[in-house]
């Protein structure tokens, strides 16, 4: 049935611009979970860096003398040496990625699911197709989010020219942004931008098909409701790796510096997908759009 205009303007934001309310709480959501989760970010980081910012100075001799303090000791050299509010030290970069990522991932995974692919009268949605949505999902919010993603990830080896004695190149995001558009023009902002989304669509086949399908499941064949007990329950194990710069580190520092950070990465992910659907589905709830 069609709407007035007048009718219209009477209706709450959420339903008269559904996918930009959608962008938005998705990107509210991923801030939570980004500002609560972050010092473990910050630390896998420092981890990484320790031993590239020793081969740097020490040449092989780095692999006897490298700084490694773990995971712990880490967190706490950055309280007791730089302050308690330096385990958030780069988070708007990585809270400006998030926005753009995780808004343009959700918004397109309910539009494939509910328009291109769209449910069956029973609400029952096969697996094929959410792994599908989830892949290309990830696929174009990393996209998006590739120009926030390169700052992030530039302003993070900011710390690794610290380590080192160089003079840092940015004096912000802002700056980075700039520099980086000045040097580069517009396909600058895009560099490395296929390994991206192919990580990216391979982390999202993960993190949407398993919470979409699990959630669904349990709301359908079980006596649970669509509630936070729910939400928790349809959290899936999440692992993450990297392999940048693959054959460097190898002969440089050796295969296990393949998994330095490993542990506070994978600690992060659970968490951080566990802190962001709970927020998500309570904001939606809040803001009269119905359950993801």
């Amino acid at each position: 049935m069609s709407v007035s205009e007048d009718e219209e303007k009477l209706l709450p934001l959420a339903q008269r611009w559904p996918r930009a309310s959608k962008f938005l709480l998705s990107g509210c959501a991923a801030t939570v979970a980004e500002l609560a989760t972050f010092p473990l970010d910050l630390t896998k980081t420092r981890l990484q860096m320790q031993g590239e910012a020793a081969l740097a100075r020490l040449g092989d001799s780095a692999r006897e003398s490298a700084p490694y303090r773990g995971m712990v000791r880490t967190a706490l050299g950055i309280i007791q040496e730089e302050g308690f509010l330096k385990l958030w030290q780069g988070v708007t970069p990585a809270i400006y990625r998030h926005v753009v990522y995780s808004g343009g991932r959700m918004v397109t995974y309910e539009h494939l699911r509910e328009v291109v692919f769209g449910k069956s009268e029973d609400k029952h949605y096969p697996l094929w197709k959410s792994v599908i949505g989830g892949m290309m999902a990830g696929v174009i919010g990393q996209f998006l989010a590739n120009p926030t993603d390169l700052v992030k990830v530039q302003m993070q080896m900011e710390g690794k020219r610290k380590l080192e004695g160089k003079p840092l190149r940015f004096r912000g995001v802002h700056h980075a942004f700039a520099k980086i558009l000045a040097e580069g023009g517009i396909r600058g902002l895009w560099a490395g931008w296929v390994p991206n989304i192919q990580r990216a669509a391979l982390v999202n086949m993960g993190d949407l098909t398993t919470y979409d399908t699990v959630k669904h499941y349990l709301v359908l064949n079980t006596p649970l409701e669509d509630n936070i007990m729910t939400h928790g329950l349809s959290r899936g194990l999440l692992y993450k790796s990297s392999t940048d710069c693959l054959i460097q580190a190898v002969q440089g520092e050796g295969f296990m510096s393949l998994y330095k950070g490993f542990l506070p990465s994978w600690l992060r992910m659970t968490p951080w997908s566990l802190v962001f659907w709970l927020t998500y589905e309570k904001i939606r709830e809040m803001s009269g759009v119905s359950p993801f």
